[in-house]
């Protein structure tokens, strides 16, 4: 496990919060130079319309800058260069070696509140399941490990007057089907369907240990504070009622126990119409992949939230049509809290 600790002195009061969420879909900068001044034109008002306070971004590439160096998140330095989010509080998960940034797909938060203690999740509350599987080839003679994709990155962020807010950013496996040898070739095609049959499975495990961990690391974060303020934000390629969500959120129909009703995670998007509550638009159907979950104590802030879908594209369709689409097929999720004593 990953740990950071730093002490700041106390932050003034807080009037208004606001927690966002957004997928930037493979941010880099190793494309062409058009390219991504391309994705910086489109992507940077789209962060400074959320106006967040606290900004869980999924999905942001890194890249050692020189034969040597330190990889760094380059592209999200060059995204954020100019705006109010540049000289922000920063967390950036780390691979599985615990020393730096990923290739692909890290977590990061940014905070304009300060980041008392950052900490990644990888397999520290959930050992990695053996399984062996029946239609590789050639089949291994002794089961493997199925470690998961990426981490879970828990920030604690100072919320003024003492209080301290539990932020964690997850961006859980996509439900497809996961990389089998002799099963899968190169260019995406499967040679049966039973060995794609098996590779879903085998994502399906990977996405339902993710949630696990997730779920067990609020429990955690309970047993040390009944009364936490958390936040569990990120892209859990999973809609409200499926298995992932279900297992963060720990909603009393599904333990049948009242007294546990304290623990249980709230989706703060609810709020917003159903006929607007979408986050992704997948071959015309418009779904909820993003999700905020907050604990009863924060709910108790919660003024409102916002989607910004409106120029979403279809990430089947338009992924295909589109050539160098700049944008991301996900939308942003905004949820502004406001302390009690100012409301």
């Amino acid at each position: 496990m990953l740990e950071r600790h730093s002490v700041w002195p106390e932050t003034a009061a807080v009037t208004r919060l606001r927690i966002a969420t957004f997928n930037l879909e493979s941010l880099d900068d190793r494309s062409g130079p058009g390219d991504f001044a391309d994705r910086m034109a489109v992507l940077g008002p789209q962060l400074q319309r959320l106006r967040a306070d606290i900004l869980c971004l999924q999905e942001v590439n890194a890249h050692a800058l020189s034969k040597h160096g330190p990889r760094e998140v380059s592209a999200l330095d060059r995204l954020l260069a100019g705006s109010d989010y540049e000289h922000r509080f920063r967390a950036v998960s780390f691979s599985r070696g615990g020393v730096r940034p990923a290739d692909r797909h890290n977590l990061v938060v940014l905070s304009r509140l300060p980041i008392l203690e950052t900490s990644q999740i990888w397999h520290d509350l959930v050992p990695p399941p053996s399984y062996r599987p029946v239609t590789a080839f050639p089949q291994p003679h002794l089961p493997e490990a199925v470690e998961w994709d990426r981490p879970i990155l828990h920030v604690v962020v100072d919320a003024g007057g003492g209080r301290r807010l539990h932020v964690v950013n997850v961006h859980l496996r996509a439900p497809r089907a996961a990389w089998l040898p002799g099963q899968k070739e190169a260019h995406g095609r499967w040679q049966s369907i039973g060995g794609w049959a098996e590779g879903f499975f085998l994502a399906d495990i990977k996405r339902s240990g993710q949630a696990l961990e997730t779920r067990l690391l609020v429990e955690r974060i309970f047993d040390a504070d009944p009364a936490a303020l958390i936040a569990v934000c990120g892209d859990f390629n999973a809609e409200d009622r499926e298995a992932p969500v279900r297992t963060i959120r720990g909603d009393e129909d599904d333990t049948g126990n009242g007294h546990l009703g304290p623990r249980v995670l709230v989706p703060v998007e609810r709020s917003i119409a159903e006929s607007q509550r979408f986050s992704a638009i997948h071959h015309g159907r418009r779904i909820l992949l993003d999700h905020i979950l907050v604990s009863r104590p924060l709910l108790g802030w919660f003024g409102v939230a916002e989607l910004h879908n409106e120029d979403l594209g279809d990430e089947l369709v338009s992924a295909a049509t589109v050539w160098a689409s700049p944008e991301s097929y996900h939308a942003p999720l905004v949820a502004e809290f406001l302390p009690p004593r100012h409301r």
